[in-house]
């Protein structure tokens, strides 16, 4: 999720958790107020994976396709201000972002099709849907 100014999130989802905004995160208020973080209350759900500078999340799935098997269980994210898409590698219930690819665009959305691609769509007015799949 995106977090205010700085503390883009990505949270273990479980049932009954709170995760804590507007009372802890590891950004900030856009006016510069400080908000604690979340290492300063646990009876909130810290995130796995937090970004400051932000990446700004848009879109968001776990790898299953068969074209990059060394992916398979990764999660994809799109960058809207980080204008990349961001690999995140996970470990039971822990998680890291394991790469970025520099797209060069504001990355609205992530898909996988049906043959195992990863689709990205570009954000603005001459944004491109691109289709990644393996070199040849």
């Amino acid at each position: 999720e995106m977090g205010p100014a700085g503390g883009d999130e990505l949270n273990l989802i479980e049932r009954g958790a709170n995760y804590g905004y507007p009372i802890v995160s590891n950004g900030n208020h856009y006016d510069g107020r400080d908000i604690p973080d979340h290492s300063t209350r646990p009876e909130f759900a810290a995130p796995k994976v937090t970004w400051t500078p932000v990446i700004s999340p848009a879109g968001f799935i776990i790898y299953t396709g068969t074209q990059f098997p060394q992916w398979k269980g990764s999660g994809f994210i799109g960058g809207l201000s980080s204008k990349s898409l961001v690999r995140v590698a996970f470990d039971g219930d822990n998680a890291r972002e394991a790469e970025r690819f520099d797209m060069g665009e504001r990355i609205r959305e992530v898909e996988q099709g049906p043959d195992g691609a990863i689709w990205l769509l570009e954000d603005g007015k001459n944004g491109r849907l691109l289709k990644l799949t393996p070199k040849g």
